[in-house]
């Protein structure tokens, strides 16, 4: 499948990889584990790359829906996590087409994905995620700031836009941090936001 927002990724699908994995799930997303449902709890990973929160997820006892655009992404992550009883999709940001239609997962995630959508993806792409959770499920995703590597997609992105699109979409921001760059690149930051759907009876869920 090839996407605008996913531009890049295939030739430097070898390299990628390597960096990618070079992070540890725990670390990587050790803000998001205190948020996350108690396992065995079905979750999304949107744009899941090379699988390394996937299959850190599965190792956890979640069930994991992994969709990733890029082939060649896919492929190293279905070699790398062969073990990992992750389930692959060849799908994207913002329709989600091939996902089912509403209330299917207790988490999704986003990580490193929001920055390849533009305007109009984004305010797309927010209700589907909201209509894909379940009363009280979370959804977490990071927003990047920096320079746009050569031969990649990005769009400018920010937290305030991002927190507005999704309470309009009936999701509660529970967490927000601005974060260094895992990987050291120069001049790159991060928003990490994590949101709650609002539970039945507009009643917001606290973690």
């Amino acid at each position: 499948m090839s996407v605008s927002g996913s531009a890049g990724y295939a030739v430097e699908a070898d390299t990628l990889a390597r960096l990618y994995e070079s992070v540890p799930f725990a670390r990587a997303q050790a803000h998001l584990l205190p948020f996350l449902p108690s396992p065995p709890a079905d979750v999304l990973d949107v744009g899941a790359g090379t699988g390394r929160d996937a299959a850190g997820l599965t190792a956890m006892g979640h069930h994991v829906t992994a969709v990733e655009p890029t082939a060649e992404m896919r492929e190293h992550g279905q070699a790398l996590h062969a073990s990992q009883a992750i389930s692959w999709v060849e799908d994207s940001l913002p329709e989600l087409a091939r996902l089912p239609g509403e209330a299917a997962f207790d988490a999704v995630l986003a990580t490193a994905v929001w920055m390849h959508l533009d305007g109009a993806e984004r305010s797309r792409g927010m209700p589907r995620v909201a209509a894909l959770l379940r009363s009280g499920g979370i959804f977490a995703l990071t927003l990047r700031h920096g320079p746009v590597p050569a031969g990649r997609h990005m769009f400018e992105v920010n937290a305030e836009e991002t927190i507005a699109l999704a309470e309009a979409s009936g999701l509660v921001c529970a967490y927000r941090e601005e974060a260094k760059d895992g990987l050291r690149r120069a001049n790159v930051t991060w928003d990490r936001l994590i949101f709650r759907k609002r539970a039945a009876q507009n009643v917001t869920s606290q973690r």
